[in-house]
């Protein structure tokens, strides 16, 4: 009996539309493509995004609170928080690095909008995923590693005060600001984009 045409068979009844596989790769897709489309919708409403972030750190924090753990899980968190905040903060071209156009440092100069390294949504979305990712982690008690935690607390402390100090000091001297509080603005009929916001892909 001659088997070569069976297995052919085979072989190409796993590469059909239906099945398993490609059912799978259809579906990831599809979910992809909505979620993808639930974020562009959360774009312009930052005040509604930020109201739902704070009430999931204010989740996350009433979680630890209450099982008296997981402080290496916070630890990382606010390291990593602290990473994202100086990509807010600081400009997409550091003056220091760049050859080119600077940052305007007096009146006269012509005017650039700040571009962030960080985009608003961006530094959004981040904070809100690591704060999902963390609420998971303190569901399994392998990531509960006794620690004293005053000390972790202190040592970022320290951490932040010195970065952010560093941070401040660049700001002094290329002077610029960070936010667009008093800043020249266009009109919706102009187009100038201040800000980078190309969404995340997952």
């Amino acid at each position: 009996m001659e088997t070569g045409p069976t297995g052919g068979a085979l072989a190409g009844d796993d590469l059909s539309p239906s099945s398993p596989a490609a059912v799978i790769s259809r579906w990831t897709f599809e979910v992809s493509r909505r979620y993808q489309y639930l974020l562009d919708k959360t774009v312009p409403h930052v005040l509604n995004r930020w109201i739902g972030c704070l009430a999931v750190v204010l989740i996350y924090a009433v979680r630890v609170y209450f099982v008296q753990g997981f402080y290496i899980v916070t630890y990382g968190l606010g390291i990593y928080l602290l990473n994202l905040l100086m990509g807010f903060l600081s400009p997409q071209v550091d003056p220091e690095m760049e050859d080119g156009p600077s940052l305007p440092v007096s009146g006269s100069d012509e005017f650039r909008p700040f571009v962030r390294r960080l985009p608003e949504f961006k530094f959004w979305y981040s904070i809100t995923k690591a704060f999902c990712i963390a609420f998971v982690m303190t569901f399994f008690s392998v990531f509960d590693v006794p620690v004293f935690w005053p000390i972790l607390l202190f040592y970022w402390i320290m951490l932040f005060i010195l970065t952010m100090r560093k941070q401040i000091l660049h700001m002094i001297k290329y002077k610029y600001v960070p936010f667009s509080f008093g800043k020249q603005r266009y009109d919706s009929k102009k187009a100038s984009p201040t800000e980078n916001t190309n969404l995340p892909r997952d």
